[in-house]
């Protein structure tokens, strides 16, 4: 692990830390045996006032992080197969992709979206280095080389198949610890007339609603509309419009990103929106150690309240957030004795640090607890709607972020 001196966007030296989430196991890391051994790194934040760019200050190598113990499938979330469908179909038709188009997407995982357009016969390339999804995404019939996106990969892969009229990069930019190669990689891989979208949890929606769960070192960095501003501006690219979905990972922006300036009204008030609410100022951020001990402070208060009651709790989304929430707030398989998970692949192992084993959700019906703790909050209406019969059964839901609420 190696300690950063300086910003990775910009070069700035010491950018300020604003939180400190102590030594916290690799999140995505899901163990085989609650014995197991399992390495702990520091996880801090900090903020840089030149670029605006939010990022960890120590960086754990991909290869420990993304490759064979990444067990994350996106098609295992329907709303986000609704999601990333309208999109894929939607650029088809906005931009009339045909059989002579080219679509490359980053970080493709299982194939989830690229599958869209495979089916309207738009070919198509998925780069993703986790070998367990390229290889679901390849048999289901969707192209994917299982290698990191790199400058020298996108210029090998624009000498062999020509320049892409689309590259979608979603939930990715925050994972790549050397920004502005993965940048100048999608800058030399896209046609002239080209667009790129890219999609990121919104930092100011992390803030707002005290989402400090959704910080591991998996993720190096937390993008605003200001900092995607600078960065591509960097590269020789444009940021020139902006979408927000209030409802996908806590608030996600999908930034619309191509090579002349053509920025869009609705960018402008989102990039004056961010500007009025400080993002590009360290002060809007200084406080955010204190209200994540609050929130610590509020759950750990219901949970006490229920147990002692004589409640059972068990917990709901084997996710990266579930075990950085399981891990900052002490929540350990002695309080929390499970975690259920539709994602197959993480039944049977075993929650970071904490230890909780993962089940099936089965279990819920077969034997129900009293509280469910949502750590995919994230996706809490599509979860409390799976389980509906759950619910009906007088089981409740606890919902720990922005501020924990038992419903």
């Amino acid at each position: 692990m190696v300690a950063i001196s300086a910003c990775r966007g910009c070069g700035k030296p010491d950018p300020e830390i604003f939180l400190d989430l102590g030594k916290t196991p690799l999140a995505d890391a899901l163990l085989t045996s609650p014995d197991a051994p399992e390495e702990r790194f520091p996880l801090q934040v900090a903020f840089c006032a030149d670029c605006s760019l939010v990022q960890i200050t120590e960086d754990v190598e991909p290869e420990k992080l993304f490759v064979d113990n990444y067990l994350y499938f996106s098609s295992f979330s329907d709303h986000l197969l609704r999601h990333s469908r309208d999109h894929a179909i939607g650029l088809i038709d906005a931009r009339g992709l045909g059989g002579e188009s080219f679509v490359v997407e980053i970080a493709s995982n299982d194939g989830y979206l690229l599958k869209n357009f495979v089916e309207r016969g738009v070919p198509v390339l998925g780069m993703d280095p986790a070998p367990d999804q390229a290889q679901q995404a390849n048999s289901i019939g969707v192209p994917t080389r299982a290698e990191f996106f790199t400058l020298e990969s996108a210029a090998a892969l624009r000498a062999e198949k020509g320049p892409a009229d689309v590259i979608i990069a979603n939930n990715v930019m925050a994972h790549i610890p050397d920004l502005n190669d993965f940048v100048a990689g999608m800058a030399h891989l896209v046609a002239d007339d080209g667009v790129i979208t890219v999609e990121n949890p919104s930092v100011g929606e992390l803030i707002a609603r005290c989402a400090f769960d959704t910080i591991y070192h998996e993720h190096y960095f937390y993008h605003s509309c200001l900092s995607v501003d600078v960065l591509m501006r960097r590269h020789g690219l444009f940021l020139n419009d902006v979408e927000f979905f209030a409802d996908l990972h806590g608030g996600t922006n999908r930034w619309w990103i191509g090579r002349q300036e053509q920025p869009t009204a609705r960018l402008a008030t989102a990039l004056e929106g961010e500007r009025a609410a400080g993002l590009d100022r360290f002060d809007h951020y200084a406080d955010f150690g204190q209200r994540v001990e609050q929130l610590r402070t509020d759950l750990l208060a219901i949970i006490a309240a229920e147990r002692a009651e004589g409640h059972t709790i068990a917990a709901y989304g084997a996710a990266a957030k579930g075990a950085t929430m399981l891990n900052v707030m002490g929540i350990t398989d002695d309080i929390v004795p499970y975690v259920v998970d539709r994602n197959t692949h993480k039944q049977g192992r075993f929650m970071p640090g904490t230890h909780q084993e993962i089940w099936d959700p089965d279990v819920l019906a077969s034997d129900p607890p009293d509280v469910l703790l949502i750590l995919a909050w994230n996706f809490a209406e599509e979860i409390m709607a799976q389980q509906q019969a759950y619910a009906d059964g007088g089981g409740r839901f606890l919902i720990p972020v922005p501020t924990p609420e038992l419903i």
